[in-house]
């Protein structure tokens, strides 16, 4: 099984010159969802890890460059998450091969990512002006709260409660950072939380996404521990969590978790992505 200190993460790489479908690094998620309690077969959201690649190109029939971004749609139940820099390493070993349409392209990440994954995943080409509007995640945001906060973690759920009246509400905040797990190396969030349900404290809430400051964990593993503990702790009847990262390496990596019944966002990008 790998693990994420055997990654490229925090080492030197040679940047590979021809095509190389092993330099994609998967990690199993069954480790960190059973610290939350949670099992791959019984997962209590739907989702998917939404991937935007802006640093792709390769070599048409003659030879000439082509450029795209890549968007890349990795279902929340496949058997692995991917490591970002080996996706990177990855993408940039198609910068030397001679393809001779678009579709192949495609059909080769579809098929690479898909088999690290352990499951079908789905890729689109997009042009590299127009593809994704910018804009922010819709909802209130819970920023400008004045508060004290003096919690950074480790993620504490005890900031989580509620208040009687039921409502339907979506709620933003652009202060989230996270720390990848490998190097130490901070990573920058909004996140999106949309509900139906007992009324959320914000300033509860916000201090718990602010207690995620000095935690160590991939984009995807962070999301997942939102959604278990917002449900554990507000009992919503309908949630749904979306983290949209900025990006790293050229990429920037959106994951989503939901109950079932919650609609899947739209594509796009913000502004810090």
């Amino acid at each position: 099984m790998n693990t994420p200190d055997q990654s490229p993460l925090g080492k030197t790489s040679v940047w590979p010159y021809r095509y190389d479908p092993s330099l994609l690094f998967p990690i199993a998620r069954a480790g960190a969802r059973a610290e939350l309690g949670l099992r791959d077969d019984a997962l209590p959201f739907v989702g998917h890890d939404d991937w935007t690649a802006y640093e792709l190109s390769w070599l048409d029939a003659r030879g000439k460059p082509c450029v795209a971004m890549a968007r890349l749609c990795v279902p929340a139940s496949s058997t692995n998450l991917i490591e970002s820099k080996s996706l990177k390493l990855y993408l940039n070993s198609l910068a030397q091969a001679r393809m001779d349409a678009d579709e192949a392209v495609r059909a080769t990440i579809t098929r690479d990512i898909s088999t690290a994954a352990g499951a079908d995943i789905v890729v689109d080409l997009l042009p590299i002006t127009g593809a994704l509007p910018v804009r922010e995640p819709e909802g209130e945001c819970i920023d400008a709260a004045d508060i004290a906060i003096d919690d950074y973690g480790p993620p504490c759920p005890d900031h989580l409660h509620t208040h009687a009246q039921i409502v339907e509400e979506t709620l933003v905040s652009h202060l989230f950072r996270s720390n990848c797990p490998v190097t130490g190396q901070p990573d920058w969030a909004s996140v999106q939380i949309a509900y139906r349900g007992a009324r959320i404290d914000r300033d509860g809430l916000l201090r718990y996404l602010v207690s995620f400051r000095s935690h160590a964990g991939f984009h995807e593993q962070c999301v997942e521990r939102i959604f278990v503990d917002v449900m554990a702790r507000c009992r919503p009847a309908s949630l749904s969590v979306l983290a949209r990262f900025s990006r790293r390496g050229g990429i920037d990596i959106n994951p989503w978790r939901a109950t079932p019944d919650m609609p899947m966002p739209p594509p796009m990008r913000c502004a810090r992505q």
